[in-house]
């Protein structure tokens, strides 16, 4: 597929997890200032929102080391992290404006639904545990981890649809961050870029933006359901 079709059915709709269905990438860029404070770096939060949104976690702690010259396992960063994400998600973290709606509008069409994030499956299942959320995806929770693949590569999306029993060309990917929008394109997903910041728009034949949540079920109301939904 080589263009958003809206007369191709969708059978399955795949979902990014951190800004997409939770309210967490800003919670998650505090726990990266926070962990390198303790090492007497001070990065702007703002400046992590804008670099490091959707990428690798382990990218990201390396990159920040090299850059500040820092000598410190990774698996201690990360271990840090983790715990700082658990301690602030328990706190203050929420599902994105709209998502409940939207689930509970897809269960009761029997769309089929499931999870492909760049981060671990039990950090998805926190945060999807906290928000409510973990009720529609049962056990359709794919990471990155377990395809060995991660976003912008399409792999981790394939594994998701082929575990899903879904036909590439009849996903339907929503994702918050430019670098899952690019795993979309790469594997010839129809994708919707989730931009309620109202950042520059993509510019590709297989994407779509949307500002809400909202807006994405409008969307949806113009797509064919696959006949398996019948």
């Amino acid at each position: 597929m080589n263009s958003f079709d809206f007369d191709v059915p969708v059978s399955c709709v795949i979902f990014d997890c951190d800004g997409t269905l939770v309210d967490s990438e800003v919670l998650s860029q505090m726990a990266i200032v926070e962990i390198f404070s303790n090492y007497g770096v001070k990065l702007d939060l703002q400046e992590c929102l804008d670099n490091f949104q959707g990428g690798k976690l382990a990218d990201v702690l390396i990159q920040t080391c090299e850059r500040y010259n820092l000598k410190i396992s990774i698996d201690e960063l990360e271990h840090l992290y983790r715990n700082k994400c658990s301690e602030l998600f328990s706190d203050h973290l929420d599902p994105v404006d709209g998502v409940p709606e939207l689930l509970d509008n897809l269960k009761d069409v029997g769309i089929d639904m499931c999870v492909a994030s760049n981060g671990p499956v039990n950090k998805m299942e926190m945060s999807l545990e906290m928000t409510g959320l973990l009720h529609h995806f049962r056990d359709h929770l794919y990471s990155a981890f377990d395809a060995n693949s991660w976003k912008p590569a399409p792999d981790l999306l394939h594994y998701a649809a082929m575990n899903m029993a879904a036909l590439t060309q009849e996903c339907l990917f929503i994702d918050d961050t430019l670098l899952g929008v690019e795993a979309g394109i790469n594997a010839g997903m129809r994708t919707v870029y989730f931009n309620p910041g109202n950042k520059e728009n993509v510019d590709h034949p297989l994407v779509i933006s949307v500002g809400s949540m909202k807006e994405l079920q409008a969307l949806m109301e113009r797509l064919p359901l696959s006949d398996c939904w019948a």
